[in-house]
């Protein structure tokens, strides 16, 4: 099965990254606005309860902290994709490393950019056009995260969450 962790941002970030998402992103259904921490990999049932355990490990050992949204980025030419630009923040930074060691799979193909995917799959003519109206507009959004999801892909390729992961939650 194929699974991933993400941070899910509040509900006024999700409907600020929604208004764009519902026209410029078939991915709207499958998924709610998100940083994704852990790109998707393929595990098995007793591989993902020893994930887990780790993960409660990282939850416990992580303070909640604020991330802030003030524009939007694109990785083009690599891909028309447009995102809003979660300002890098250490405790971010340290969150995504520790996401990468251990036993959890060192399975990151790109550098990490935290942001929230807000148009993707466009056409150039399309891309070009959203991205230079929205390049012009400042965003203004704090968000504190003080948790993280383990997510797992549907057959209709949907993902749903397996487990929430609390910060400074509970001693495992």
């Amino acid at each position: 099965m194929k699974y991933g962790i993400a941070i899910f941002p509040s509900k006024a970030v999700q409907d600020e990254a929604n208004s764009y998402r519902k026209r410029y992103d078939p991915h709207y259904a499958l998924i709610p606005p998100h940083i994704t921490l852990k790109e998707a990999f393929e595990a098995d049932e007793q591989t993902v309860h020893e994930f887990v355990t780790e993960l409660k490990h990282i939850a416990n050992d992580t303070e909640p902290f604020t991330v802030n949204i003030r524009k939007v980025s694109t990785f083009a030419p690599v891909t028309n994709t447009i995102y809003l630009k979660v300002e890098p923040k250490q405790e971010l930074i340290d969150l995504f490393e520790k996401m990468n060691r251990g036993k959890l799979p060192g399975n990151q193909e790109f550098a990490f950019v935290p942001h929230i995917t807000i148009a993707q799959k466009l056409s150039t003519e399309e891309y070009s056009d959203v991205y230079g109206s929205l390049k012009m507009k400042n965003f203004d959004l704090e968000d504190k995260v003080d948790r993280f999801q383990l997510l797992y892909q549907l057959d209709n390729g949907s993902w749903t969450v397996h487990d929430s992961f609390v910060f400074g939650k509970e001693k495992v």
